[in-house]
């Protein structure tokens, strides 16, 4: 960080009328546009399982992919699903996916089945869907379900301020910006306190329950806390938060937890990536250690 240099916004005026006339720059330059809808023609693959998940293993994306396997593991054998494997580089932009999610970010789910096929996009509402559907890992009623929903917006009004906010400018931004890295590290930092603070007194999210909302925010923060995302975790002190680390290393341990970071995965060692997933067996088959790569020592 004190090797980068660190730009000087003060020379910028915004214009009165801001027009797309050039690239943003950073990492993902090339497939950001202001404007919304299908870039090409693309239709979805469709397997044979009730629930058709298109995906990436990205932190919103493990939020699906780990409550599919645990509704699995539960015993819930109507979750059954195929995983597809859609990548951030134009992939999104295809007409099939835009009529899944028109907001053309990953995930996105078809739930057939029932009698008609239901699209459901956005990962929060996707845990949502999945756990009313199935009566699992959301309270029926009262205090635990306030609470258990309550942390799962949580982590959906928070996560933008980790994801867009730090680590764009922290990892991905083509120049260092003292005001937004700071900005923005204070407030990550703000918000492992708030978790940090609620784990002292609760095992999960929720409570004693293990729920949609622990799902949705350990990709996101469990991955923060030791250290795995944007290379942060020296910058923002992550060993401070004792309660967040017990939680993490909790969740973590869950063998459907641990299946459900492998599916779509495409980076990291390749016995750890699974990149569609069709049956319960591909874990065993189809990594990409024994399909393609060969493993780490």
């Amino acid at each position: 960080m004190t090797d980068a240099p660190v730009n000087d916004p003060a020379g910028y005026t915004p214009p009165k009328v801001w027009t797309w006339n050039k690239e943003s720059g950073g990492q993902f330059a090339k497939i950001n546009r202001p404007i919304a809808g299908p870039t090409h023609e693309a239709e979805l693959p469709v397997g044979r399982h009730p629930f058709q998940l298109y995906s990436l293993a990205t932190p919103n994306g493990v939020k699906v992919t780990v409550m599919f396997e645990e509704l699995l593991a539960a015993g819930h054998s109507g979750a059954e699903y195929d995983a597809w494997l859609i990548k951030i580089d134009g992939n999104q932009f295809g007409s099939g996916f835009v009529a899944v999610n028109p907001n053309s970010k990953i995930p996105a789910l078809m739930d057939r089945s029932g009698p008609e096929p239901i699209r459901v996009f956005e990962s929060g509402a996707i845990l949502m869907h999945l756990a009313e559907k199935f009566g699992a890992f959301l309270p029926a009623g009262g205090a635990a379900r306030a609470e258990c929903l309550s942390w799962l917006f949580w982590q959906m009004g928070s996560a933008p301020f980790l994801g867009g906010g730090f680590g764009h400018f922290y990892a991905y931004a083509p120049t260092k910006i003292e005001y937004a890295i700071d900005r923005y590290a204070m407030e990550v930092k703000r918000q492992l306190d708030v978790l940090d603070r609620h784990l002292a007194d609760n095992e999960y999210l929720a409570g004693h329950e293990y729920t949609i909302a622990d799902m949705a925010t350990w990709p996101w923060y469990g991955a923060l806390a030791k250290g795995l995302v944007y290379g942060a975790g020296e910058f923002l002190s992550v060993h401070e938060y004792k309660n967040v680390q017990r939680w993490t290393d909790a969740i973590a341990k869950r063998p459907a937890v641990k299946r459900g970071r492998m599916v779509n995965r495409i980076s990291g060692d390749p016995a750890s990536q699974l990149h569609e997933r069709h049956d319960a067996s591909d874990f065993d088959t189809k990594t990409q250690d024994k399909i393609g790569e060969p493993a780490k020592a």
